[in-house]
């Protein structure tokens, strides 16, 4: 099993840019495939970005040219920075491990003037 914890939540103006961060312990064995997740207040959890095994990159359209997901494997973490930020993307943010299926326990962000 694998345990995630999600940091870099907060407030922040439209337009401005938050980076969270997915730190994995636990049994890592291999380089883990993370998935960010978002879910806004009664919609349901969407899938905003993806990295695996091999550094594949996607991201849902909404976000594409917005937001960047990556991995510094040295530290056993995988980074979502999240530039020109809009009100929609308000919403928890979670991240999950693909191959044990563990999830963190999510962290708000909240674009709001």
């Amino acid at each position: 099993q694998v345990q995630l914890v999600e940091i870099g939540g907060g407030l922040v103006q439209p337009g401005g840019s938050l980076r969270l961060s997915c730190v994995v312990s636990g049994s890592i064995f291999r380089i883990n495939a993370i998935d960010w997740y978002r879910q806004a207040p009664e919609k349901q959890r969407e899938l905003v970005a993806g990295i695996s095994s091999d550094g594949t990159t996607n991201y849902v359209d909404s976000v594409k040219g917005r937001f960047t997901i990556s991995r510094d494997s040295a530290k056993n973490t995988v980074y979502l920075q999240m530039n020109s930020l809009k009100p929609e993307d308000t919403a928890v943010y979670y991240c999950r491990e693909r191959h044990y299926g563990s999830w963190g326990q999510g962290t708000q962000v909240t674009v709001s003037s």
